[in-house]
């Protein structure tokens, strides 16, 4: 009998053991993957939602857009950045790769809105950890290869 009930209380820890969620995966769900607090500091100014509907502020953006996205050597950051029009004023946010880029969108958005009614909040954003990472293991790797 004591076997018997051994048994069955082991066979039951070992179902809760492996049916629960591991501590370790269970604190990685808990970090937040979005931009939440980027998006908060950002949104102190103008907002997309908070752009006119007026007609030609929309055929202002559009053709900002259009041009933006044209541009193939613009990176995809480039191509996806905020163009807020405002009663003929252009108003340019988030992220792009280099300062060129930021100054070519900015040519774009003032070849269609006009020299003087843009302002531009484009910020160049950071290389991303994982190719710094990479470019330390690949200069490593050379470093061992001599």
């Amino acid at each position: 009998m004591k076997k018997i009930t051994m048994l069955v209380a082991v066979t039951l820890s070992a179902a809760v053991a492996f049916g629960a969620p591991p501590m370790v995966q269970a604190a990685q769900d808990t970090t937040r993957a979005d931009n939440t607090r980027k998006n908060k500091e950002e949104n102190k100014g103008l907002t997309a939602e908070q752009q006119k509907e007026n007609k030609s502020d929309r055929e202002i953006t559009r053709e900002i857009r259009r041009a933006v996205v044209k541009d193939k050597t613009l990176s995809i950051k480039a191509h996806n950045v905020k163009i807020i029009t405002r009663d003929g004023h252009v108003t340019l946010k988030g992220p792009v790769k280099s300062e060129d880029e930021k100054m070519t969108v900015e040519k774009a958005a003032a070849a269609v809105a006009g020299k003087g009614k843009v302002t531009n909040e484009l910020e160049v954003a950071p290389p991303k950890e994982k190719s710094e990472k990479r470019d330390k293991r690949e200069k490593q790797d050379q470093k061992e290869q001599k």
